[in-house]
């Protein structure tokens, strides 16, 4: 989930009240959000990776309070603070409006073919006469550093543009020229760079070079222009120093590149909703035209309002209590959606929900029953247990011999169901026939490389964390490991596994036999000789991660369904642990 610094008392400045940390801790459960709180001088030792210190009781608390991930209007302190107003019940839901302006007055942003390449779309819209103090100024900043981590996908998918308009002339050009050809004076710098140049001189930059990628292959690189030729951006890597925003502008020109329209539209709504309530027309936005070469052109931003039909008895069903319709309405509201009633011919009672330009997240009935639960309380829902709700019998089965092999002494852990090649298959003794594992293809971690055919590289890996542990450590898990199977239409399946393991001054050999037969009674599987197919045998086995001549194979109807043995002194080393250990796994389906 996305987290959102706000200052403590502007925050509550911003609310009408002033809160205790308890109160603010309910207000934020209620509404759907997560706080935690910090000093100013505590998030920076932690960004320069400094130890704790005592803070100071005049230091600013900086709350940090984590929003839903699809919730872009809880971004910034403003968003949120009207949020939670609406929700309190304190103001009404904004108004959001374009201003009707005539043709001449019209700016336009002309897109050239030559975009379709790179970055193909563009929208833009005004702010007109914005008041900015500092606080105000960098709420605005971090609302597109915000946006630009998450729907934004680190600006692959749309980079945000903010310039001051007084500075520059319509209209404007969005272009995709050769990087030599674009020469201007990026944001912060005092002289010309060519893109290309920039793409060098950007290397080492710690924001800015993890977007290079983004542009630096391909033959053009998007650029915007005034009608002077000024660049504007160089989209999505850097802004000019021309057109830069400061406390003093009053007039703010907001252009969105993107590769995906829909998403540049959402950002766009974002920036200008939220920004709008300092204008001197509050909630008030300026439309841009934007023109492509095909002749087909469109005016933005569209902040129109979206209404979908909800029947009441959907949401009383998906949210398990029964409301009369103006409570609906009532905790709709709270959401800061309006829902108007209305009866249909075969007396079904609907609610016309509206929907905001605010509330992109609201994309299916759904959504809306879930807002409805959200300002009911979750809490003040009656629990329920569903009638049609079976238990998975594997599941069941699961439960109860975690509950039979804990009772016999062992401790349950729970561990990856990942992990590396070399813990799967090296540091075992094992090869690697290419016809078992599912090998990840870009893994983040080396950690991560595998999906683990067994559940002993895992608690292996328990052990020599827990040298320390006093002996004996006797560890067990019930879980799922990853076979590669072509009949399968995912190319794979999984397969349910038991896995105990006995470390301590002896190897604890006859103990984990003693779990074997455990295991077996309880789930009813006579101890049989070999060849009868009604109940269980062992024989000797030669696995390479057990020590020969003190291992076995489990077998059951003619099939191995699993290995018990000492572990083999190699894998031991390879894994740290210096005492000996002997464990089990087995295949537990089987008993089904």
């Amino acid at each position: 989930m996305p987290t959102v610094s706000v200052g403590r008392d502007r925050l509550f400045e911003a609310l009408g009240r002033t809160y205790t940390q308890e109160e603010f801790e309910e207000l934020c459960f209620k509404f759907g959000i997560e706080l935690d709180d910090t000093t100013e001088k505590a998030i920076i030792r932690k960004e320069k990776n400094l130890g704790e210190e005592e803070g100071s009781e005049d230091e600013e608390v900086i709350y940090k309070i984590e929003v839903p991930a699809n919730r872009y209007d809880l971004l910034c302190l403003e968003g949120l603070a009207q949020a939670l107003r609406i929700f309190n019940g304190l103001d009404p839901i904004p108004t959001y409006k374009v201003a009707g302006i005539n043709k001449e007055s019209f700016l336009e942003m002309h897109v050239k073919s030559e975009t379709s390449r790179i970055r193909p779309y563009v929208v833009c819209a005004v702010l007109r006469d914005v008041t900015f103090d500092e606080a105000r100024y960098n709420s605005f900043i971090d609302l597109q550093d915000r946006l630009h981590q998450n729907i934004c996908r680190r600006r692959t998918l749309v980079a945000i543009g903010t310039h001051d308009l007084d500075t520059i002339e319509g209209p404007f050009t969005y272009e995709a020229l050769p990087p030599s050809e674009i020469n201007f004076v990026p944001l912060k710098q005092t002289r010309k760079f060519a893109a290309n140049e920039l793409m060098e001189f950007y290397q080492s930059d710690q924001k800015l070079k993890k977007f290079l990628h983004i542009i630096e292959g391909s033959p053009v690189f998007p650029v915007i222009y005034d009608q002077n030729r000024t660049v504007l951006s160089l989209p999505p890597i850097i802004n000019g120093a021309h057109s830069a925003i400061t406390l003093k502008t009053k007039n703010v020109f907001i252009e969105c590149t993107a590769t995906d329209l829909t998403k540049a539209n959402i950002v766009l709504n974002t920036m200008v909703t939220m920004f709008s309530v300092y204008c001197k027309e509050k909630f008030q936005v300026e439309p841009v035209k934007v023109i492509y070469p095909d002749g087909k052109s469109y005016s933005c931003p569209d902040l129109s309002v979206y209404h979908m039909d909800v029947p009441l008895s959907y949401i009383t069903r998906i949210v398990g209590v029964s409301l009369p319709e103006k409570e609906v309405a009532s905790l709709l509201y709270r959401m800061q959606l309006e829902a108007k009633l209305s009866i249909s011919g075969d007396e079904t009672v609907n609610f016309t929900v509206s929907v905001p330009p605010t509330r992109s997240d609201i994309l299916h009935p759904c959504d809306v029953a879930e807002d409805v639960a959200i300002a009911y309380g979750y809490n003040e829902v009656p629990k329920t247990k569903p009638s049609s709700l079976k238990p998975c019998s594997l599941n069941q089965l699961s439960d109860l011999i975690r509950m039979e092999i804990a009772m016999v002494g062992f401790t349950e852990v729970l561990t990856w169901i990942l992990c590396s090649y070399k813990e799967n298959f090296t540091m075992l003794n094992r090869k690697d026939d290419k016809a078992t594992a599912v090998i990840n293809g870009n893994p983040r971690s080396a950690d991560f490389e595998v999906v683990r055919t067994s559940l002993m590289p895992g608690i292996l890996k328990t052990v020599a964390h827990n040298k320390d542990h006093p002996k004996p450590i006797k560890i067990f898990e019930v879980g799922d490991v990853v076979l590669l199977d072509e009949s399968k239409d995912v190319g794979a399946t999984n397969r349910r596994h038991i896995a105990a393991l006995y470390c301590g001054a002896n190897s604890g050999f006859e103990l984990i036999h003693g779990l074997v037969d455990r295991i077996m009674e309880v789930t009813g599987t006579p101890f049989v000789s070999p060849g009868d197919d009604v109940g269980y045998y062992i024989k000797s086995a030669d696995e390479p991660e057990f020590l020969p001549g003190r291992q076995a194979s489990i077998i059951y109807k003619g099939k191995q369904i699993g290995t018990f043995g000492i572990v083999h002194p190699e894998v031991l080393q390879n894994f740290d642990i210096p005492d000996p250990c002997s464990f089990v796994e087995l295949n537990m389906e089987i008993f089904l």
